[in-house]
């Protein structure tokens, strides 16, 4: 390679490497926050609902004619693996006779959005994004494979019905309420029964069915008190955990045996 060829590579390189370096500016940003960053479940917990509020901030290059916005929010809660089971009615008794394991999907899923999602972006769109409960990416074994499968394949269409009924998968497009042109809040509702650990919020802003930008922000589900003090000591001293729970239980047998003795 000459000289002047090696001059042009290093040029072209230097300015490649600029343009990856130098994030593409944004019109828009969007600031959120939610009412309370950490849930505590104590052993009367029996639910609440959380408030997320926020606003789109603007700049310089916004279009002028850019006033209407969507939003999605997607709230998901700890990763887990679980089974839905097939059952089948034979010989008088219901069995099971098939199942699908799903793969580190959401314990809680929840998506809000300020109107139907088909309203907010084309179908591409929203299976590029994820937007719903019908394009969530939950991956699944199927046979000696791992992927997702057609919305309305059995077994995932009861997984998601199933865990609606627990309060635990929603989809509600028309939570988010935009108070003025650029400020929006929505609830999220949780459940007695929701799982401990970390929830995601991913907050998506559309206009003219295009994505504009997006952000991200999560807060914490954690136990107080009695139930937190067992459920570490499982964790983290099974065999001292296994030894206490011997002996509550050759005390519990001891002390009815003294409340019910028939003299």
């Amino acid at each position: 390679m000459t000289a002047r060829a090696s001059l042009v590579a290093i040029a072209v390189a230097t300015m490649l490497g600029a343009a990856f370096a130098i994030p593409a500016a944004r019109a828009e940003r969007l600031i959120v926050s939610v009412s309370n960053h950490r849930v505590t479940v104590t052993p009367n917990y029996s639910g609440e609902e959380l408030v997320l509020f926020g606003s789109v901030e603007k700049d310089a290059s916004t279009p002028a004619g850019r006033t209407a916005y969507d939003l999605v929010v997607t709230v998901s809660g700890p990763l887990a693996d679980m089974v839905t089971r097939r059952k089948e009615r034979k010989f008088g008794i219901w069995i099971n006779t098939d199942y699908r394991q799903f793969l580190q999907v959401p314990t809680y899923l929840a998506v809000f959005s300020n109107r139907p999602l088909e309203a907010v972006a084309s179908p591409e769109v929203q299976r590029r994004q994820q937007l719903g409960l019908n394009n969530v990416l939950l991956t699944q074994r199927v046979g000696p494979d791992y992927a997702d499968v057609v919305p309305n394949d059995a077994f995932r269409s009861a997984f998601v019905r199933l865990r609606s009924e627990h309060g635990l998968y929603r989809e509600a497009t028309s939570a988010v309420t935009f108070l003025t042109p650029t400020l929006f809040r929505t609830g999220i509702p949780l459940p007695a029964e929701v799982p401990i650990g970390t929830y995601n919020i991913e907050i998506k802003l559309f206009s003219g069915g295009a994505l504009v930008t997006h952000t991200e922000t999560a807060f914490d589900i954690v136990k107080v008190g009695f139930e937190q003090f067992v459920a570490t000591n499982a964790r983290q001293n099974g065999f001292v955990y296994g030894l206490f729970t011997v002996f509550m239980a050759l005390m519990s047998g001891w002390m009815a045996s003294i409340v019910f003795r028939k003299d």
